[in-house]
């Protein structure tokens, strides 16, 4: 094995979520849910360390599942997600009888959801590993993708 090469990782995790997009002009307005599916892609060089119990890691899988799971999961699963600032009426009403509302400060896209989930994932992981990619799919033939190295490529 070459020493010092750089590896790409993926953890997929799933999550129920309902949400609605307020003023939007389609069936999407409605209160509707989605099983989504997230994939974390990390880059890093794996630990070369021998006799080290985490030797060959780039992130122990573990650890990249506890940290999604307090940074999204725990927000996101089975919770009503709506725009906070066109329902924040609405939701705090809806919050006390149903639970898990999440009141954003944007339209709860998939693409908004997804650069939301990136940005609480990236402040999250170890100096010598690089978040490289997100997908998020809402659907099974639906989804929005961060890569990295589109940061620095697009205007």
């Amino acid at each position: 094995m070459k020493p010092h090469q750089i590896l790409r990782v993926t953890k997929s995790f799933t999550f129920e979520m309902a949400h609605a997009l307020a003023g939007y002009d389609g069936d999407c307005r409605n209160i509707h849910g989605h099983s989504y599916k997230l994939f974390v892609t990390l880059r890093g060089r794996p630990l070369q360390q021998s006799g080290h119990p985490k030797d060959g890691m780039v992130m122990d899988f573990s650890q990249l599942k506890k940290l999604v799971r307090e940074k999204v999961l725990d927000t996101y699963d089975h919770a009503l997600a709506l725009n906070g600032m066109a329902s924040q009426v609405v939701a705090m009403e809806l919050a006390k009888h149903y639970g898990k509302v999440v009141a954003l400060p944007f339209q709860p896209t998939c693409e908004n959801l997804l650069l939301d989930i990136v940005e609480k994932i990236q402040g999250s992981l170890p100096p010598a590993v690089e978040l490289f990619e997100v997908k998020l799919f809402e659907t099974a033939t639906s989804y929005s993708v961060w890569c990295m190295e589109d940061e620095s490529t697009m205007p």
